[in-house]
């Protein structure tokens, strides 16, 4: 026992010899693990499909900067940066416009946590995973969800929304702009006027597609949009970007009950990031590393003149004539980073493609949700994001149960 704590203050360093000296009073019930003992070791490899991107240099340095105070000047300073790339990239003069320390599920969660009492009558288009996830997290908050459901790789015509609106009266519409597990682009010029005329708020999710596909929050009448950082953006994950509109924050700001989350609380998020002119106050911990990297992604994009290129042609999850999501991102130092949708091969299982390129050290991820097991009447799989050794459950399609049912 003496031997390993010695090697272990030795590989660990000076720093942490203390420590060692203080466990050594004691019967230690859990040795040093031996793979801590050992250097990190991480491949170099070429990330290809729609879920991380590799960092840019001035991204990974960023990464690598020593740490400040997440409440000092200097820190408030730079989340002043980062919302006013926010508003760039999105396109929008939102004052309710910051970044939350969480992936992109995180800000879809915080926005409907934030919009939706119980009872409210909430529109979901659920053509692929995402929306799938946004009508599990209504009925959980207690609205009525009203699920607009198409086969993946389809997306929603103003026709077909109009009617949803009109069935249904909803305060809030979901769409995904590119949704990432079939590969399709939905359309959004129109679509928010077309709900404000129901008095229906918008909400657009961009993870997949921010940067690599047009948006313009404002002037398509888009009331909540939000994305994350590690897709086109080239950032880290953990930091995801959302805006609110006046007439979104107003519903907020006049709701009759809490939201269910505390950490997710806009009112709080929304002073924690300077933007409602009071006095900031502590509300959490940041992740100050995480945004430094986010705050030079943005600075990135801020410096360039978006030029987008079409990419090779690949058998396609959508339709021939339908909308899906470019191959490439507008042109950036380093690889494309938003995917499209494509087939592996016919008698070609999408695990064994993957396998083959991680030989290569290329990453292009395999399928979830309901996609999985579609294959158009034929062998082969989509390759869209990542479901590789997923726990049963997790992406729900049918026939499926997640783990709380």
């Amino acid at each position: 026992m003496l031997r390993t704590l010695t090697s272990a203050s030795v590989a660990l360093g000076p720093r942490v010899a203390g420590w060692v000296r203080t466990m050594a009073s004691h019967q230690l019930l859990v040795t040093p693990p031996e793979a801590l003992l050992k250097p990190l070791s991480v491949p170099s490899r070429l990330l290809l499909g729609p879920g991380p991107s590799n960092l840019a240099p001035r991204v990974l340095a960023a990464g690598g900067l020593q740490m400040i105070g997440h409440m000092h000047k200097e820190m408030y300073q730079i989340m002043d940066e980062i919302k006013q790339g926010i508003q760039y990239v999105f396109q929008t003069r939102n004052r309710l416009t910051l970044a939350i320390s969480g992936s992109g599920h995180s800000a879809l969660e915080a926005a409907l946590f934030n919009l939706l009492e119980p009872g409210d009558s909430f529109l979901v288009g659920v053509n692929g995973i995402w929306g799938q996830r946004a009508a599990e997290i209504g009925e959980r908050i207690g609205a009525r969800t009203h699920q607009m459901i198409k086969d993946p790789g389809g997306h929603y015509t103003k026709q077909e929304v109009e009617e949803g609106l009109a069935q249904h009266k909803p305060v809030l519409l979901f769409l995904t702009q590119g949704e990432s597990s079939s590969g399709v682009l939905q359309p959004l010029d129109g679509y928010g006027e077309l709900c404000h005329r129901y008095q229906c708020l918008l909400l657009v999710d961009t993870v997949a597609s921010l940067g690599g596909a047009p948006i313009h929050m404002d002037q398509q009448g888009i009331d909540i949009l939000y994305s994350g950082s590690q897709k086109v953006l080239n950032a880290p994950p953990g930091t995801a970007l959302i805006s609110f509109s006046d007439k979104a924050k107003n519903k907020i700001y006049s709701r009759k009950t809490k939201p269910y989350s505390f950490y997710l609380d806009m009112k709080w998020l929304a002073n924690f990031w300077g933007c409602d002119d009071k006095p900031r106050m502590y509300h959490h911990t940041t992740p100050v590393i995480s945004l430094f990297s986010l705050r030079e992604s943005l600075a990135l994009i801020a410096e360039e003149v978006p030029s987008p290129r079409a990419g090779p042609g690949e058998q396609l999850a959508t339709a021939p004539g339908c909308h899906r999501l470019p191959a490439r991102a507008p042109s950036r130092a380093g690889p494309a980073a938003l995917c499209e949708g494509s087939y592996a091969p016919a008698a070609h299982r999408h695990h064994d493609c993957r396998a083959r390129w991680l030989r290569l050290e290329r990453h292009r991820q395999v399928p979830h949700g309901p996609l999985l097991h579609r294959n158009h009447g034929r062998p082969g799989a989509l390759l869209g994001e990542g479901a590789a050794d997923r726990p049963p459950g997790l992406q729900r399609h049918p026939g499926e149960r997640g783990p709380s049912d």
